[in-house]
């Protein structure tokens, strides 16, 4: 599997992703031992491992299968009616992890869907096939969905960026928010020297082959905010202790390596970044202040105090920013 391969859509060609080169301040330096060590494009969780659940889950409809291409099916779920918002989810969680999105927006006129990846949730988990695009390429075209506002946490916005690179539908995106991103480049090139060196991720990989449950354990706090309640910090790494070990391995062995810059400058709709100032997992100097730079118009907004799991820790301000940007 190539490092580009978990985002590559279908029956589409890209070109690798080499140019340009965003420098991160100095002060970065001196954060990549911590990044490191939490990253995850929505790692850092820490909690006990029983199965409580603490989402709401009322106004769901029946639950809707999707097949990709290649027959993996995909577990979707849509609630409410009116203008379309796609939920993508980050590294290792399942569309589980929007409930406090979509139960506040579906009662606000929005049709709110969210699938789980494959290899997460209910989906089926292959262990191979992780084109993703491709898989949301399925979904927007199984439903019909046009004119959708894309939210897309963490790792999740590669996948939407080659979704548009892949020349799909048009229409059917009308604009992307991309929260607490991993984007543009996280690993430590010529051109990218703020980055983070290949082999420290692999030296965290080596924790997902032996132990990942005590991984999420020991990178538990900076992933939300004191005030988060255990239920809540449980409920999160239930999410992420139903995922397939093989696609949260190759997932992250994929996103470390990726390179979306020439990516970002290609937007061509409209594209809002937030991201929290507290964020361990992709600190706001390496991953959103720079992806922002590079997409033209876009606009970036820093949530302080925010960690990596905004969307739990500052609901009520993450919905209404959503539902603004949805109605632009």
């Amino acid at each position: 599997m190539t490092s580009a391969a978990y985002l590559r859509g279908s029956g589409a060609a890209h070109e690798p992703l080499t140019s340009c080169g965003s420098t991160v301040e100095g002060q970065m330096m001196n954060r990549r031992e911590v990044f490191a060590g939490t990253l995850a494009g929505g790692a850092a969780l820490a909690m006990a491992a029983t199965a409580t659940h603490a989402a709401p889950r009322a106004g769901t409809t029946s639950p809707a299968w999707v097949t990709a291409p290649d027959g993996t099916r995909l577990y979707v779920r849509s609630w409410g009616t009116g203008a379309p918002i796609l939920f993508l989810s980050g590294w290792a969680l399942s569309s589980d992890m929007w409930a406090y999105q979509m139960a506040t927006l579906s009662e606000r006129g929005f049709r709110c869907i969210a699938f789980d990846r494959r290899g997460h949730g209910r989906s089926d988990d292959p262990g191979r096939g992780y084109a993703l695009a491709g898989d949301v390429d399925a979904v927007l075209t199984a439903l019909d969905v046009r004119g959708a506002t894309v939210v897309a946490h963490s790792m999740s916005g590669g996948e939407i960026l080659r979704y548009l690179h892949g020349k799909p539908v048009a229409g059917r995106v009308a604009r992307v928010l991309f929260l607490a991103t991993t984007l543009p480049c996280l690993a430590a090139k010529p051109d990218n020297p703020a980055g983070v060196a290949a082999a420290a991720f692999d030296q965290m990989r080596q924790q997902f082959y032996r132990d990942f449950p005590q991984w999420i354990d020991s990178n538990s706090d900076a992933f939300v905010v004191p005030e988060t309640s255990p239920l809540m910090r449980q409920w999160i790494k239930n999410i992420m202790l139903g995922t397939s070990l093989r696609a949260v391995i190759d997932l992250n062995r994929a996103m470390t390596a990726a390179d979306f810059r020439a990516d970002l400058r290609a937007i061509n709709i409209p594209a809002l970044f937030i991201h929290g100032d507290k964020d361990a997992s992709a600190p706001l100097a390496l991953t959103g202040l720079p992806a922002s730079q590079l997409v033209k118009s876009a606009r970036l907004v820093v949530y302080e105090g925010a960690p990596h799991g905004l969307f739990v820790t500052h609901i009520d301000r993450l919905n209404a920013d959503i539902q603004a940007f949805a109605k632009a």
